[in-house]
């Protein structure tokens, strides 16, 4: 069961190509926004859509498969971990983000006729 040990799997598109750094030690980093949407009605039975954003970061191997394969609108299946973490910005404020460390990248939808 140690494998359920913060896991995510999320499905959902792209908002951005993703964005490639090459590390000084050659390989590769890339940074990537999913969007999931939710549906569901409230107690009028309106019909409401929700959409939630998501950091992304992968690495290697994964960030290779990113950069070659990926682009904007794309509808993907991601697995990794939750990753909290902080930093200090250009004012010197302390910043929080969370990012989903990608260790699986599936790709949906159809293929691209070429």
């Amino acid at each position: 069961m140690t494998n359920l040990r913060n896991n995510v799997q999320l499905i959902g598109n792209l908002g951005s190509a993703p964005e490639i750094k090459e590390l000084a030690n050659g390989s590769k980093m890339a940074r990537l926004s999913l969007a999931t949407n939710e549906s569901y009605k409230n107690k009028k039975g309106e019909l409401i859509k929700e959409t939630q954003w998501h950091n992304l970061v992968a690495w290697s191997n994964q960030a290779e498969i990113a950069e070659k394969y990926l682009e904007k609108g794309k509808e993907i299946c991601v697995s990794g971990k939750l990753n909290n973490r902080s930093y200090e910005d250009n004012e010197g404020k302390t910043r929080y983000i969370t990012e989903i460390v990608v260790t699986d990248i599936l790709m949906l939808g159809s293929k691209k006729e070429g």
